[in-house]
């Protein structure tokens, strides 16, 4: 199940399922950590040197790499209402499709070095 894009101001009741019929997130995540994970998440977000627009583009590339659709989802909404425009949310996409292809050359790369594989040298 994908995570939420932010966390909720409190821990949702976890005997219940939520409004919209889905089990609520955190279920494995014991009442202490949970809190801990929130107070972070909400710090990350606070005002400091990177606006909010920026650390909304950072992290829609951040939800592609991690895979996290829900986190996706939620960063691209708050990436529109912080004024990212269509080209600024599709740059960020293509700098994540980018650092994509990279780790997949990477990875074939080590294991080409380890197996002394040149197929096109």
């Amino acid at each position: 199940m994908a995570e939420p894009s932010a966390p909720p101001e409190e821990p949702q009741d976890q005997e219940k399922k939520t409004e919209s019929g889905k089990w609520p997130s955190y279920t494995m995540v014991e009442d202490r950590m949970r809190r801990i994970y929130f107070k972070f998440y909400k710090e990350t977000y606070k005002k400091s040197e990177i606006d909010r627009k920026t650390k909304e583009l950072i992290s829609i590339a951040a939800s592609l790499g991690f895979n996290c659709s829900g986190c996706l989802q939620g960063h691209m909404e708050k990436a529109i209402q912080y004024g990212a425009t269509k080209e600024e949310i599709s740059e960020a996409i293509s700098i994540a499709m980018g650092v994509a292809a990279a780790s997949v050359v990477d990875q074939t790369d080590i294991v080409a070095e380890k197996l002394q594989i040149e197929h096109f040298e």
